[in-house]
């Protein structure tokens, strides 16, 4: 994720030198672009256009275990990659080859001969391409910054639009408050078409209201039009006909009845909500989906959330030690990770914090510094635009100790515990996708 490597990286690093002079906020370039290859974003499967801040990766995952187990083929766009840029591309449900998205990326570079051009655009449009020339029944598009000039916001009447929890993030270019941010994100709301949304701060759901009102778009909001909540495991409803065996599961209700489900397979309190999100756009999209479909709840995958390593980086900490890793990265992030940390109470947390130049550095640590045992600055050399450690030391108020890589901070955090002869213990890394995608490289990981 630090860069794009291999076959596709030299394509891409040339397209990269046509990057606009000048900044253009509009969809002109991609629609040209687009026109001359026939324009493949007019010939998708029934299209569900997922934005928010935090939980779209989560919700795509989630929505891609849906089709999967409705026994649809899915084709998945999502931003950015961790460790290799095919990760973007799902096609019929495997990742795109190296080889297809090379003949795909230079069939992209003749069309557009030279002219300015933004390499997310390119991976766009590579992804609409590659989408309309197989057949599938379901496409799950992420929206890769804000909404209403985001790059896949060209798609024109997509089945269902999602918008996950919005907070603050890229306020060089959404704006600084919360409602400008919503006025962004609320840009993929299309004319009659279904949208969906979680748990919003009122400012925001004013926004989204008022945007769905003016375009007659329905509007389905957590707590108004749809609820979800967890079934506890002595429930009589976990016990029903869902597959949940006795495990806690999911109760989901709306205009078209209740629904129940499996329990997430997601780690994370705030997945009751992804999960939630991802039903009700298939409930309300208008596709005939078989009631096998909602197993896939329980059946997601998705790296760097919230998600346990076992690699090489995992051998580093002694017997009983758990690592973790989670790619939040704003202060909305931050809130939720709180929610979670506290069931891990049981045994000593070290966190291993990361972050990008541009983020809120003391608003991600503010809610998850009260669970830390001990608190690493990391800076790997291979992570794009890296906060400097000094910034992350003084954004804990001077709690953080200096990794300032992870093998470093993970052989002084064994150290210690061999030490102190501790045998249980959690290591958390997290406040980047950029850090997690250096160590998931490290950790032997490879998407599949």
């Amino acid at each position: 994720m630090t860069e794009f490597t291999g076959r596709p990286g030299e394509i891409l690093e040339r397209l990269n030198r046509l990057y606009p002079a000048l900044i253009d906020l509009s969809l002109d370039r991609l629609q040209a672009l687009l026109a001359r290859l026939g324009h493949p974003e007019n010939r998708l499967p029934p299209v569900i256009h997922v934005a928010g801040t935090n939980g779209k990766g989560s919700t795509c995952a989630t929505l891609r275990a849906l089709g999967e187990a409705a026994g649809w083929r899915v084709h998945v766009m999502t931003s950015p990659h961790l460790v290799d840029v095919t990760e973007r591309f799902r096609i019929a449900g495997e990742l795109v080859s190296e080889a297809e998205l090379v003949a795909t990326l230079e069939e992209i570079e003749r069309v557009n001969d030279g002219a300015p051009i933004t390499v997310f655009e390119v991976l766009t449009a590579a992804g609409f391409v590659l989408f309309a020339r197989h057949p599938a029944e379901l496409a799950i598009i992420e929206v890769g910054l804000g909404g209403r000039c985001d790059a896949t916001n060209v798609l024109t009447r997509p089945a269902a639009c999602v918008i996950t929890a919005i907070s603050c993030d890229h306020e060089a270019f959404l704006g600084d408050t919360l409602a400008a941010i919503a006025m962004e994100k609320a840009g993929i709301i299309k004319p009659g078409v279904p949208v969906v949304t979680g748990f919003q701060q009122p400012e925001v759901l004013a926004v989204l209201q008022a945007e769905a009102e003016r375009l007659g778009a329905p509007l389905a909001c957590r707590g108004l039009e749809w609820t979800v909540e967890p079934l506890p495991a002595s429930s009589d409803e976990a016990h029903g006909n869902n597959g949940l065996s006795g495990a806690t599961g999911l109760r989901l209700t709306d205009s078209l009845g209740t629904l129940l489900l499996p329990a997430p397979s997601l780690p994370g309190p705030w997945q009751c909500e992804n999960a939630g999100l991802a039903v009700e756009a298939l409930r309300l999209s208008g596709l005939k989906v078989p009631d096998a479909a909602w197993q896939g709840v329980g059946r997601v995958s998705w790296p760097a959330r919230m998600q346990r390593l076992h690699g090489t980086l995992a051998a580093m900490l002694p017997a009983g030690w758990e690592l973790w890793l989670d790619g939040g990265h704003n202060p909305g992030a931050g809130d939720a990770l709180a929610g979670a940390l506290p069931g891990w109470a049981d045994a000593p947390l070290h966190m291993l914090v990361g972050m990008k130049q541009t983020k809120d550095a003391t608003g991600f640590l503010g809610p998850i510094l009260p669970f830390a045992t001990g608190l690493w600055a990391i800076s790997e050399p291979e992570q794009h635009l890296a906060l400097r450690v000094e910034d992350i030391v003084r954004a804990s108020d001077g709690r953080a100790q200096v990794g300032p890589t992870l093998a470093r901070a993970l052989g002084e955090i064994a150290a210690q515990a061999v030490a102190a002869g501790q045998t249980r213990g959690r290591v958390l890394i997290c406040g980047s996708l950029y850090l997690a995608g250096v160590a998931l490289r490290q950790d032997g990981w490879r998407a599949s």
